[in-house]
């Protein structure tokens, strides 16, 4: 068997049970394995993999200050209505509570200490642990860790044993962050639900027939449960963000539909011509398989530039998606050729529409697609300037763009640690789960070191942002002093980043920065975001010259021509940045966010877009706009490469895919916008970029900018210059059988001269 789209895909069709039985055995043991340990490899940490100021003060926290982690720490809010912290009753409850704490020995690493603990030894340290108004007390719960569900095992021990007379809740990053998974998966869930009954639909109404219609469902199924076991299997080694089964549901139902669309109707097309079954799946392992490997090699390689980042939530949800498009790729070259072996014409069944009958046309000519096509390439300057304009002007909003954190607590559904969260800001200092950390090393025990922390302290106390609470810690060996400052309100606004600006501009540097043998970092949550969008700003230019690169060099090869791939990525380019515009319009500046949630949305206006997803989403859409250009593209070079006509060759490339590509794009907005009629801010956003990209990428872009764009260049489209005539023949559509016998449609043989033999 020759190694190759159509070797797998006729190999496939010839032992289709064994294939079958061996995709069902992966796949079960895939979903069973995922179902069992995928929770325990999910994070919503974003670690970074090299060495920025906030790490560096993080690393001296667990190394001096015993590791104690501050996403480690979850603080149990007591509350009474009716006595307040001097009671006797409430320190006997909260006496009682810490005991039952201090016996949960498999959660929790020390005993908690009391507010009546810490007011023995120092009263001003102890007013930070109760509310302004003495009705509520925290009591402080280092985690052993934050995996596996421990805060929820936390908020049991809590709850069983509480008292009527009290209110007790559990606020802190762990508990946030659980709750997080859980409406992550249920999110998940109802936009797998959302998105395969539309998906159905949809092919029902391509197809025109039920089984038709069921196969790339079950091919996109089959990708999805490969792609959790895999991540189940890599996370034993590294943790992924817990976004990553919204990524992989997402791409794996967006891709492993489409790639299996376009084979199915190629299928379809072969037979339709009157070649038996197996050669009809030769023929479609030879073009449209063919075509689903490059597209889909060309998603991976965009997907690839994010792992330049140095940040592991970039590197994960990359991870999940190119994972799923290499397992939807498998599903398309192997399962589905088995799969229509096994089906032949009952891939018609039952017939709803002529559509489905083997006797209708492959190619009609004079149809609403070949008239768009001809009414383009008519007036093409017309309709070159009209879709730029509109696609540049809503992709001009992007230079508004502001990347920050678009969770804001408030904006959050109503679950326990939001709740909690807002308890702890209204009583207590806003950023108390969250302080801004000054670690200071060398020297510290120097009396210029001591007055530079002094001078510290009191410039914090003076800085509005801050809260008037600064706790001064020292390490138990005396090298180094933590002095941690409570921010008033949100950490993971732009204040927040200011403050911390700050801080390591200004602050510190006066304070300490004369002081010799000493160094000092900015640590903390809201350093490390704030790191975190220093990263992802130094390293998007190179992240696009990786992925434009590579794309051009792909295309290049597969198209033998310089000029297809550089208008290629000119157009895709334009849809990414009208992706970018669309966000910034709704999501920061509020435009359309009523009607949209008037028809069941829950869109929140931030003054931010999430820091990560403009550089998540170019590579995303790059890769996923490809697609439809290599489908396009393929076809149009096949008719150009019999005929040597370019504007025929334009107009039967899009009548002959425009509505297969149409409907496929429909199924990919529908999936994205499933997701994007969640609960959280960051996958709202996603999905709503990605469908907005694609719907412009699947109208504007194919129906209108390519085809005037190829009749304005005409033969320059496949312009090679004489100095690459090197480059290898990767040819897209491969070879089409000659000469077959179809014993099931009449003829006994279909005479050579109906088909044009293109073997390279």
């Amino acid at each position: 068997m020759k190694i190759s789209p159509e070797g797998l895909a006729r190999a496939s069709s010839k032992h289709p049970w064994r294939v079958l039985v061996a995709w069902m055995l992966l796949v079960a043991g895939a979903f069973a394995f995922a179902g069992s340990g995928l929770g325990d490899v999910l994070t919503n940490d974003i670690a970074f993999t090299n060495k920025p100021e906030s790490i560096l003060a993080q690393d001296v926290i667990d190394q001096e200050f015993g590791g104690k982690r501050q996403e480690d720490t979850e603080y149990v809010i007591i509350q009474s209505a009716d006595v307040t912290v001097q009671d006797p009753a409430f320190e006997a409850y909260v006496t009682e509570m810490q005991h039952e704490l201090a016996d949960a020995t498999s959660i929790v690493t020390e005993p908690p200490t009391t507010y009546y603990q810490v007011a023995q030894q120092s009263r001003g340290a102890a007013q930070g642990l109760i509310s302004k108004d003495q009705h509520a007390t925290l009591l402080q719960v280092v985690l052993i860790d934050t995996e596996g569900g421990t805060a929820d095992t936390l908020r049991d021990v809590v709850a069983a044993n509480e008292d009527p007379a009290f209110t007790t809740q559990v606020a802190g990053n762990a508990s946030l962050n659980q709750d997080f998974s859980r409406i992550a998966e249920e999110d998940a869930r109802k936009g797998e639900g959302i998105g395969l009954l539309v998906a159905l639909i949809v092919l029902v109404v391509v197809f025109g027939a039920i089984v038709a219609a069921l196969l790339p469902l079950l091919m996109a199924i089959f990708a999805i449960g490969i792609a959790l076991g895999l991540v189940t299997l890599i996370g034993q080694l590294v943790q992924f963000n817990l976004f990553v089964t919204n990524m992989i549901t997402m791409i794996g139902l967006a891709v492993g539909i489409d790639y299996s669309l376009f084979i199915v109707s190629r299928f379809r097309e072969e037979r339709k011509k009157g070649f038996d079954r197996l050669e009809s799946i030769g023929a479609a392992g030879a073009t449209a398989n063919r075509a689903v490997f490059f597209s889909g090699m060309t998603v991976v390689l965009a997907l690839l530039g994010m792992f330049i980042i140095p940040t592991t939530i970039f590197r994960a949800l990359a991870a999940g998606a190119m994972l799923v498009t290499i397992a939807a790729i498998a599903a398309s070259m192997t399962l589905l050729p088995a799969m229509l072996a096994l089906v032949g014409d009952r891939i018609n069944w039952p017939r709803l529409t002529k559509r489905a009958q083997l006797d209708t046309p492959y190619d009609v000519q004079g149809g609403v697609w070949d008239r768009l096509a001809r009414g383009v390439m008519a007036r093409p300057w017309a309709f070159l300037i009209a879709g730029f304009v509109v696609l540049a002007t809503l992709g001009s909003f992007y230079f508004q763009l502001n990347k920050g954190s678009s969770t804001d607590i408030n904006q959050l559904p109503d679950v326990p640690s939001k709740a909690a969260f807002l308890t702890l800001q209204r009583e207590f200092a806003g950023g108390l789960t969250d302080p801004v950390q000054v670690i200071v090393t060398g020297d510290v025990k120097s009396q210029a070191a001591q007055n530079g922390i002094a001078t510290l302290e009191q410039s914090i106390q003076g800085d509005d942002v801050f809260n008037d609470q600064v706790q001064v810690t020292q390490a138990r060996d005396g090298s180094a002093i933590e002095v941690s400052a409570y921010l008033q309100g949100e950490t993971q606004g732009q204040p927040a980043f200011d403050a911390v600006r700050n801080l390591r501009e200004n602050l510190v540097p006066a304070a300490l920065g004369g002081v010799p043998g000493t160094k000092a970092y900015v640590g903390g949550n809201s350093a490390i975001f704030l790191d975190f969008l220093h990263q992802t700003d130094t390293y998007q230019w190179i992240v696009l010259a990786f992925v434009l690169g590579l794309s051009f060099l792909l295309l290049t090869v597969v198209f033998r021509s310089i000029v297809v791939p550089v208008k290629a990525t000119l157009l895709n380019l334009l849809s990414v940045a009208a992706a970018y515009g669309a966000i910034t319009l709704v999501f920061q500046k509020g435009v359309g966010i009523g009607i949209f949630n008037a028809v069941g949305f829950s869109f929140h206006q931030s003054p931010a877009v999430e820091a990560w997803l403009p550089l998540f989403l170019f590579s995303v859409l790059f890769g996923l706009s490809m697609d439809y250009e290599v489908f396009l593209l393929t076809r149009i070079r096949e008719e150009y490469d019999k005929t040597g006509d370019n504007t025929e060759a334009v107009a039967y490339g899009l009548r002959t895919t425009a509505g297969i590509i149409t409907g496929a794009a429909i199924i990919m907005v529908v999936v994205f916008t499933a997701f994007a009629s969640g609960r959280l801010g960051p996958l709202q956003q996603m999905g709503f970029g990605l469908a907005v990209a694609v719907f412009m990428d699947a109208t504007i872009v194919r129906v209108l900018l390519v085809p005037a764009s190829m009749r304005l260049l005409g033969d320059w489209n496949w312009y090679l210059p004489r100095r690459l005539q090197w480059l290898p023949q990767l040819n897209v559509e491969g070879r089409t059988p000659t000469v077959v016998r179809v014993p099931e449609s009449g003829p006994e043989l279909v005479p050579a001269l109906d088909r044009v033999d293109e073997e390279p």
